[in-house]
C-alpha cells in the first residue's frame, strides 16, 4: 500500500485538484483508492458532490470523537472511497489541543482499519497545524503541488523543512516523492523558466534529506477551464470531460505516479 499525502501551505496551486484526479484515475485504474479529505474546506469533497449534512459524519468524528474510518468511509466510485471533511474541522487544533499523542491519531486509525487499500491520498490543509501533522504522521510519501509563477519557491524551504523535523521526530519513513507542476502555461516564457528554476533546486538535494529522492514531474497540468468547472458539477475531470488538456494530463500523472518506485525513484 502506498500512503501519499498531498500538501502545500499556500492555498490555490492545484492541491485539491490534484488530491482529487489522482485518486480518479487511479481507481479507474483498477486500484482500491481512499482519499481523505482533512481539509476544513472540505473542497475535495465538494468535488465529488458530498455536501455538508444535519449530523455528517466526516474525518472530524475520527479525529475529535474516536470513530473509526469505516464509520465515516463513503464509496463514490468504483474502487474509490471517501472519508469526506466537514467544516468542523477548522475547530479540531482547539479541541485536541490537550489531547496526548493528536499528531498520531490518523495513523492510528489506519493501522486499525480493516479495510486494505492500494492506495491512501490525503489532501491536507493550506497550513501547518494538526491536521497537517496527522497526515504526515500517518502517510510515506508527499506529493509537492506548485505553480510556476515567481513566487512558486517562495515557503517551499519551509514545507520541507516541516516534513524533515515530522520524519525525524514522528515518522523517519516520510519522505517527499513527487512534485507537481500545476496550472502550467506552456506558451508562456515565465513558466518555462520557473519549472527550470524548481528542477534546479531539487537537483541540489542533500543526499541524507527527507527529498534526496524527489523527482519533478515530468507532465505539467496545465492550465485548463475544464479542472475549474469539473467541481461544480461534483466530478472528477474524467467524469465531467475526458477529452480535456486536464483529464489528458493527469492520466499522464498517474502513469509516471503507477510507474515509480514509492521511494521516487522512476
Amino acid at each position: 500500500m502506498r500512503t501519499i499525502a498531498v500538501m502545500n501551505q499556500k492555498g490555490g496551486v492545484g492541491k485539491t485538484t490534484t488530491a482529487v484526479n489522482v485518486s480518479a484515475a487511479l481507481a479507474a485504474s483498477g486500484a482500491k483508492v481512499a482519499l481523505i479529505d482533512l481539509d476544513p474546506q472540505a473542497h475535495a469533497s465538494l468535488h465529488f458532490g458530498v455536501t455538508f449534512e444535519a449530523e455528517f459524519p466526516s474525518v472530524y468524528d475520527v479525529l475529535v470523537n474516536d470513530e473509526p474510518l469505516s464509520a465515516v468511509r463513503r464509496q463514490i466510485a468504483e474502487n474509490l472511497w471517501l472519508i469526506p471533511a466537514h467544516l468542523d474541522l477548522a475547530a479540531a487544533d482547539f479541541e485536541l489541543a490537550s489531547v496526548f499523542g493528536r499528531e498520531m491519531i490518523l495513523r492510528d486509525k489506519i493501522a486499525a482499519d480493516d479495510m486494505q487499500f492500494d492506495y491512501i491520498i490525503v489532501d491536507c490543509p493550506p497550513s501547518l497545524g494538526v491536521l497537517t501533522l496527522n497526515a504526515l504522521s500517518a502517510v510515506e510519501e508527499v506529493f509537492i503541488p506548485l505553480q510556476p509563477h515567481f513566487l512558486a519557491l517562495h515557503g517551499l524551504s519551509k514545507l520541507l523543512q516541516t516534513v524533515e523535523l515530522v520524519s525525524k521526530r514522528l515518522n523517519p519513513k516520510l519522505r517527499v516523492s513527487g512534485v507537481v507542476l500545476c496550472m502550467f502555461e506552456s506558451r508562456a516564457t515565465l513558466a518555462k523558466e520557473v519549472a527550470g528554476d524548481v528542477r534546479a533546486f531539487f537537483e541540489k538535494r542533500g543526499d541524507d534529506s527527507t527529498w534526496s529522492d524527489a523527482v519533478v514531474f515530468e507532465t505539467c497540468i496545465r492550465r485548463n477551464v475544464r479542472l475549474a468547472e469539473a467541481p461544480s458539477f461534483g466530478q472528477s475531470i474524467f467524469d465531467y470531460d475526458p477529452r480535456s488538456n486536464g483529464a489528458e494530463d493527469y492520466g499522464a500523472l498517474v502513469k509516471e505516479i503507477v510507474a515509480m518506485r514509492p521511494n521516487g525513484d522512476a
